[in-house]
């Protein structure tokens, strides 16, 4: 039997010569049978939910002996969920993290002040029940769901809201983490005392009201706080665990508490009894598990080893369907792959050499591959689902003398050698990191561009690339939140480098518009902007965005509601096993 390195080399030579197969026939296929597997599902269930009671017998007109106790009730067995995953977690304080499979696992022990929908990003209440916005935009009043407790049995209240954001904003508080955090930088400006800060005040009004009030008007404002990040957190908690503690031993308000976590291998949650959304955990422990190899993960999965995995390779999609023990899951796309360069490194630093490895990178090829009719090829660094995508901007077609006029421009006629960082873990939007990036690297070598891949452990990965001892790097991006502002800001903002801008690209008119879209009133006004923006970036090229996909998961058969989310991970309180 072929290995699969084998397997998918070959699909992407045979992609090259013949990019246009009928993949949509057999996404078409695949989308039919899910919906069909669903539709058997919601039947059995609304069948299973009738009940029959037997009609009441007429009491016997004799003597009746002495009655005897009834029997207790059968006790259910306690319900375990096991969900197989890629890669470890970064930390468990979601204010430090950055990591898809962080905020996977925090995402059920903690809770926002708002959340989203559960298939789509419209913000809905969460430990906030309503707000009220006022006319200039500059003030937020939020009324808080009243009996929540954290974890810790320590009350949810207004105090511990403001608490909060005050660890995360001053970069004085002693429990501020020394190296700060990327996405409050990212997505409100930075930090107290800089310049583009938007928080001004956070002001707890009563137990139970909460008010900010901020420098500008900020059009994401309600839209960021329902992100992963923004959780409410235990203040007692954090001052007993200290700023760098708290990310082993997190309390919050969820709908599961943190029991245990073996570093690399297994994440055990508890479910939470005292859950502020009655009826909700379904199961009583809920196991996160580090299968890095996927076909491994599906493996686990079909000898039940767990009960539900992500990153399924997507030509296994047909494997998963033909299985009756199994289901396959579709999770709405809202991502992007893509190739960044470091453009402080040389030869980075010159947009030819960006342009030129832009036009020598066979997308549709890598697409056909390695996505197996569950990807597109990316023009833009955000999705065509997003508003404010630019549809206009016709991307690079793959032309091999085309980018070697290029380089000889930028002074490489001959190319040259360059380290090509390759992501380890499989993602969303990078099914197979190593394996894209030797498809890219026979790509450039015809260009005479000589490049070594590496990689290392996905939390030291992310850590180098933000520091940017990267020159060349694979990396991606799932949004969090439905805004454009999301993935262009906090990919590309200057204001972002040392956050999640890994490119360190720092172009002062692209920043000034994504500063105004912020601001504008109206999304039309905003839309503009941001198209004007996505120009500037095919133009200087700091990344070439690679792929969209719609990810792959698969499940037990008696997995039921299970709705995964646009923006890569979601609370499992509603899912049970069947």
């Amino acid at each position: 039997m072929r290995s699969r390195v084998d397997k998918n080399q070959n699909l992407y030579v045979q992609a090259v010569n013949k990019e246009k197969r009928g993949i949509q026939v057999m996404k078409k296929r695949i989308l039919s049978a899910t919906m069909t597997s669903l539709l058997a599902i919601s039947m059995l269930l609304a069948g299973c939910s009738q009940t029959t009671q037997a009609p009441p017998t007429e009491p016997a007109k004799t003597e009746q002996p002495a009655p005897t106790p009834a029997p207790e009730p059968a006790k259910s067995e306690p319900k375990q969920l096991i969900v197989g995953r890629g890669g470890d977690s970064a930390g468990l304080d979601p204010i430090r993290e950055t990591d898809g499979e962080s905020f996977k696992v925090t995402e059920n022990i903690f809770d926002t002040l708002v959340g989203y929908e559960e298939e789509s990003t419209k913000v809905v209440p969460s430990l906030a029940e309503k707000w009220e916005i006022s006319e200039d935009g500059l003030t937020y009043t939020f009324t808080l769901r009243q009996g929540v407790k954290f974890h810790d049995g320590t009350d949810f209240n207004a105090e511990a809201v403001k608490w909060n954001f005050e660890r995360w904003m001053d970069k004085s508080n002693p429990f501020h983490n020394q190296d700060g955090y990327y996405y409050y930088n990212d997505m409100f400006g930075g930090y107290k005392g800089d310049p583009n800060h938007v928080i001004k005040s956070v002001e707890a009004v009563d137990p139970h009201t909460v008010k900010f009030t901020l420098n500008y008007p900020l059009a994401p404002f309600i839209q960021n706080l329902g992100m992963s990040p923004f959780a409410i957190a235990s203040p007692t908690a954090v001052q007993a665990a200290g700023a760098d503690g708290f990310t082993e031993k997190p309390v919050g308000t969820g709908p599961f508490k943190f029991k245990e976590w073996k570093r690399n291998d297994t994440i055990t949650l508890e479910k939470n009894p005292d859950y502020w959304n009655a009826g909700y955990p379904k199961v009583d422990t809920l196991v996160f598990k580090s299968i890095p190899e996927n076909t491994a993960r599906l493996t686990a999965l079909i000898n039940g080893e767990i009960d539900l995995m992500d990153g399924l390779n997507p030509d296994d999609a047909e494997t998963v369907q033909g299985n009756s023990d199994l289901q396959l899951i579709l999770r709405p796309s809202m991502n992007v792959g893509y190739i960044g360069f470091n453009v402080e490194k040389k030869p980075f630093d010159n947009p030819k050499v960006r342009e030129a490895i832009a036009y020598a990178i066979n997308k549709p090829a890598i697409v056909e591959a390695f996505f197996a009719g569950l990807g597109q090829p990316a023009v833009n660094p955000m999705p065509p689902t997003l508003w404010g995508h630019n549809d206009s901007i016709k991307d690079r077609e793959f032309n091999l003398e085309k980018a070697k006029q290029l380089l000889a421009e930028a002074g490489f006629p001959n190319g040259f050698k360059t380290q090509f960082w390759a992501m380890p873990v499989p993602r969303p939007y990078m099914p197979d990191g190593v394996k894209i990036a030797e498809a890219i690297q026979q790509d450039l070598k015809q260009i005479g561009i000589e490049t070594e891949i590496v990689t290392m452990e996905w939390a030291t990965y992310l850590e180098k690339t933000r520091i940017g001892e990267q020159t060349m790097f694979m990396l991606g991006w799932t949004g969090d939140n439905g805004d454009p502002d999301n993935f262009l800001a906090t990919l590309l903002d200057k204001n972002n480098i040392d956050g999640n801008n890994n490119t360190r690209w720092a172009n002062d008119e692209a920043s000034q518009l994504m500063m105004k879209a912020k601001q504008a009133n109206t999304q039309s006004e905003r839309e503009q902007l941001y198209k004007q923006v996505q120009e500037i970036i095919f133009k200087e090229v700091p990344m070439v965005p690679l792929a969209h996909s719609t990810p792959a998961l698969a499940a037990r058969a008696n997995i039921v509601d299970y709705k995964p989310h646009p923006k890569g991970s979601e609370s499992l309180e509603k899912v049970d096993i069947k």
